[in-house]
């Protein structure tokens, strides 16, 4: 298939060159590091910097979100700071959004500060919030839609206008929607960051992160960051991705549905106070997400009606549901970011106490629903 333009080929097919590959149709892992050539400059010296692996992932990543160019990395958290590290220097400040995933802030609060970088933190990024923030040496605005755990939507046309008015440049995390849902560069965002290990991965089985962006961009970040800090895919590790890939809009769709009945279920339980998701038309950030989405990803939070303990113990009590802290698999898994000690940390982010985070699997949905109704029923009063 010749330029593929629909996502689903070119998840399959894009940059698979079968004549180049003898007709296979998966092409091989170039699992070596080093390539000679003696007699041919074919364009790779060390998979460091370059490998045909890597490239076949980048390229279908960059083609998902109307891009020219995409970089992988060894894990999500590596994505963002190399392009943090290639976009700032010391005396820079930095507009950072609060609800943001937690490391990152606290890369932001040590390492970036050790360099003389300051940051200010903002809630939602609105016109008054931005305004009354920038300085002269504002330089980046750092931002998460829908944000982590309580999954804040942002108006992003609106900021990367406000970004570029006053030379800014615009990086976005946006890993809850993927690049299927969301194309932030159509929404006039500089740098979209993933981190592959969630949806993209799907399996739970890989590390990655990926940025996608300009082509100046990204070959300042793979000649600059990301060779000089070693932080490079491994090829299996791209190899592994551009598998998961086929299967993405699949994938998605189940991942979706399911977490759609699961956030009604929860709107209308009698033991649940709250819930979180851009995809419920009550949620406060539905209308903008309709505007700049195109679907919903399976990641959604929600209040129990009950203190820490009972909190805890329903939780527990779940038997479909894994505890972790990491989402976009598989399989079902819950996370308590509401149960956490840190009280300045929670009313910082904006994080309810007893939230609790779910990420809606592969499973059947009514075998999900039916494992949070009984641990929700049995919850104390």
């Amino acid at each position: 298939m010749k330029d593929p333009h629909q996502a689903a080929d070119i998840c399959t097919h894009l940059g698979d060159d079968y004549d180049r590959y003898l007709g296979a149709i998966v092409p091989p892992l170039f699992q070596n590091t080093l390539f000679t050539r003696k007699h041919e400059n074919h364009g790779y010296s060390y998979t460091r910097i370059n490998n045909p692996t890597i490239e076949i992932l980048e390229r279908k990543l960059a083609a998902l979100e109307h891009a020219p160019e995409a970089r992988v990395f060894a894990s999500g958290i590596a994505a963002i700071t190399a392009t943090l590290s290639s976009l700032l220097k010391a005396g820079d400040h930095v507009l950072a959004l609060k609800s943001a995933y937690y490391p990152v802030i606290g890369f932001l609060d040590t390492e970036m500060k050790k360099f003389g970088v300051e940051v200010t933190y903002l809630e939602r990024f609105s016109r008054r919030e931005v305004e009354s923030s920038l300085r002269r040496n504002t330089k980046v605005f750092y931002l998460e839609s829908p944000s982590s755990n309580i999954f804040r939507v942002l108006p992003l046309k609106e900021i990367a206008s406000m970004a570029q008015e006053c030379g800014a440049v615009t990086v976005l995390d946006n890993t809850w929607a993927t690049p299927l849902y969301q194309k932030p560069l159509d929404l006039g965002i500089d740098y979209s960051i993933h981190s592959a290990t969630k949806y993209l991965g799907g399996h739970s089985d890989v590390l990655g992160g990926v940025v996608i962006g300009s082509r100046e961009g990204m070959d300042r970040l793979r000649n600059g960051p990301r060779a000089s800090y070693g932080a490079c895919m491994d090829p299996f590790a791209a190899w592994l991705l551009t598998r998961s890939l086929r299967t993405l809009e699949v994938r998605m769709e189940r991942h979706s549905q399911s977490a759609q009945k699961v956030a009604h279920f929860l709107k209308s339980h009698p033991r649940v106070c709250r819930v979180y998701y851009p995809g419920l038309v009550s949620d406060e950030g539905n209308e903008m997400a309709e505007k700049q989405m195109t679907g919903f990803s399976g990641l959604l939070s929600f209040v129990p009606d009950g203190d820490h303990e009972a909190v805890y113990n329903m939780v527990k009590s779940l038997e479909v549901f894994e505890e972790g802290p990491s989402w976009g698999g598989f399989e079902s898994v819950v996370n308590t970011p509401g149960l956490s000690q840190n009280l300045e940390q929670l009313e910082f982010q904006g994080i309810p106490k007893g939230l609790v985070r779910i990420s809606i699997g592969l499973e059947d949905v009514n075998t999900i629903i039916g494992d949070l109704d009984r641990a929700l029923r049995h919850m104390p009063k």
